[in-house]
C-alpha cells in the first residue's frame, strides 16, 4: 500500500478525484459544467470596468512575465497562468452575477472557470478535459465545504475559504497530477488561504477574496507538482482545517464518491444579480405582486418567512452595488414593485429609485415558516397585504437556476446575450463564443473560445 493512503482524507479524496474518468461523469454534470462556463464569462463582462477589476489588471499588466494566458475582454498580451486567472476571477466576481453553491453561498464557480481556462491555455487542454477539471474540481469544493457549513461562516470566515479547492483540483487536474501530489495541492491550499466574511459583505474586498483563492489554488498545484509538500493530514488533524473552520473531523468528505455530482445537485446559477439568498426573495415578491396586480401605492406590508429569519440583515436602503448585493430588503421591495427582478436592478437608476426605497420601509419579517421546512433551499415565502385588506403570498422553495430545479440553457444563454456585451464583444462574436461553449465538449483546444474573448 502506498505510504500515507487511507491515512489523510486529502489523499483519499485526490486518488478519487485523479482516477475519474470522462466516462465517469454524467452528461448532466458535464453541461452543468458549461453553462457554469457561460455564466462566468458573462459575469466577468459585467465586472471588467469595475474599479476593483481595472486595478487588479493593471497590477498584474505591470508586473508582466511569462505569456501563459489571456485576459478576458482585452487585446493585450498574455500574462503568467496566475495573474491571468486572477484578473479573470475578480472581474467575475466583482459583478455580484456569478454561481453559488446553495448549501453555504460560496462561489466555487469564478476561480473553477478562471483556473481552468488559463491552465488549458497553458497546456493545450481540451474542451473535454476542462469540463471535467470544472465538475471535479466543484465535487472538492462542495464536499469540504458542506463539512464546515455553517461553523466557518458563523466564525466570520468567508467563502474563499473553500472555493480555492475547486481550483486547486481542477488545476491538478489539467495538470495531470497523480492522487499523492493532489493530496499536497490540496494541503497546501488548506494552509494558504485567509478572508472575512464582514468585509466580503460590505467591500470590495469581496472580489480580492476569489482573486486570492484563484491565484492560490493554481500555486498550490503548480508547487505540488514540483515536488513541493505539506502536512497530508492538515484537513483532519487536531487543530487543522475542519477543526479550526468546522468543528468536525470531515469525515463525511469522501463518503459515496461518485453516488451523484454536487455540481448538479447543489449548483445554481444567477439569473439575475446580487447575493443568491435574496434571489428567491425577489421571485416570490415579483409573483405575488403580479397576481394581485398590486401597484406600489396598495402596498400595506411586505412580510418575509424563512427558515432561520429572525430580522432584516444587511444594508437595509441601499445606496451602490455593494449594498444592494446584500440587502433582502431592496430585493422584496424591487420585486414587488416591478413585478419581477432582473439584470436592470444592479444599475444606479434602480438602486436609487425613489419608489423602491419607498416600499422598503413596509418590509417586515414574520415567522419563519414551520411546514416543508427541509424544501427551503434558500427561499422563502413572501406576503404582501394591501391598504384595503387583500392579502398575496407566493413561496419560492428555490431561486431560479438551481440545478435541482434543472438548469434550462435559455436562461443561460438570456444571461450571456445581456451582460457579456458589457465586455464589450460584438455581437458575432457573442453568438460564435456561446455556439463554442454550448459544443465545449468537442473543442480541440481552449482557444478556440478564449480567442473570441479578446477585445
Amino acid at each position: 500500500m502506498e505510504k500515507g493512503y487511507a491515512m489523510s482524507i486529502a489523499r483519499d479524496l485526490s486518488v478519487f478525484l485523479t482516477g475519474v474518468s470522462l466516462a465517469d461523469i454524467s452528461p448532466q454534470a458535464l453541461q452543468h459544467a458549461a453553462m457554469l462556463i457561460s455564466s462566468t464569462v458573462a459575469s466577468a463582462a459585467a465586472g471588467s470596468s469595475i474599479a476593483s477589476a481595472s486595478i487588479t489588471r493593471d497590477l498584474s499588466k505591470d508586473r508582466g512575465g511569462t505569456p501563459e494566458a489571456s485576459i478576458w475582454f482585452d487585446s493585450g498580451a498574455k500574462l503568467p497562468v496566475c495573474d491571468a486567472a486572477r484578473v479573470n476571477a475578480v472581474m467575475s466576481d466583482a459583478a455580484a452575477s456569478d454561481d453559488s453553491d446553495l448549501r453555504n453561498i460560496v462561489h466555487a464557480g469564478t476561480p473553477l472557470v478562471s483556473t481552468s481556462l488559463a491552465l488549458a491555455e497553458r497546456t493545450g487542454a481540451s474542451g473535454q478535459d476542462v469540463l471535467a477539471a470544472i465538475v471535479l474540481g466543484y465535487e472538492a469544493s462542495g464536499r469540504i465545504g458542506e463539512a464546515i457549513t455553517p461553523v466557518f461562516q458563523t466564525r466570520g470566515f468567508h467563502g474563499c475559504i473553500v472555493a480555492i479547492f475547486g481550483g486547486t483540483v481542477a488545476a491538478s487536474r489539467l495538470l495531470k497530477l497523480d492522487g499523492a501530489h493532489m493530496a499536497q495541492a490540496i494541503a497546501i491550499s488548506a494552509t494558504s488561504i485567509g478572508g472575512l466574511r464582514t468585509a466580503a459583505d460590505t467591500s470590495v474586498a469581496r472580489e480580492y477574496h476569489a482573486g486570492l483563492a484563484t491565484m492560490l489554488g493554481i500555486q498550490a498545484a503548480l508547487a505540488a507538482q514540483r515536488g513541493y509538500t505539506a502536512e497530508e493530514n492538515i484537513l483532519e488533524t487536531p487543530r487543522g482545517f475542519f477543526a479550526v473552520y468546522g468543528d468536525t473531523d470531515g469525515a463525511s468528505v469522501t463518503r459515496g464518491l461518485g453516488d451523484s455530482w454536487d455540481i448538479v445537485t447543489d449548483m445554481a446559477v444567477k439569473l439575475v444579480p446580487g447575493g443568491h439568498p435574496s434571489h428567491a426573495l425577489a421571485e416570490a415578491a415579483g409573483n405575488a405582486a403580479r397576481v394581485g396586480q398590486i401597484a406600489p401605492d396598495d402596498v400595506e406590508t411586505i412580510t418575509l418567512s424563512r427558515p432561520g429569519a429572525t430580522e432584516l440583515t444587511g444594508p437595509i436602503h441601499p445606496v451602490d452595488l455593494i449594498d444592494m448585493a446584500h440587502s433582502p430588503a431592496y430585493f422584496l421591495a424591487a420585486g414587488v414593485a416591478d413585478h419581477g427582478f432582473s439584470w436592470l436592478h444592479a444599475t444606479e437608476a434602480k438602486i436609487t429609485d425613489p419608489v423602491i426605497h419607498q416600499l422598503i420601509d413596509k418590509v417586515r419579517v414574520g415567522m419563519p415558516p414551520t411546514q416543508d421546512v427541509e424544501r427551503y433551499k434558500q427561499g422563502a415565502t413572501v406576503t404582501i397585504q394591501t391598504k384595503n385588506g387583500r392579502t398575496f403570498s407566493n413561496t419560492v422553495f428555490a431561486p431560479k437556476g438551481a440545478g435541482s430545479l434543472g438548469i434550462d440553457w435559455a436562461d443561460v444563454d438570456a444571461k450571456y446575450r445581456t451582460l457579456v456585451p458589457m465586455g464589450p464583444m460584438s455581437e458575432q462574436q457573442i453568438e460564435k463564443s456561446l455556439e463554442v461553449i454550448h459544443d465545449f465538449s468537442n473543442a480541440k483546444h481552449v482557444s478556440e473560445l478564449v480567442c473570441l474573448l479578446q477585445t
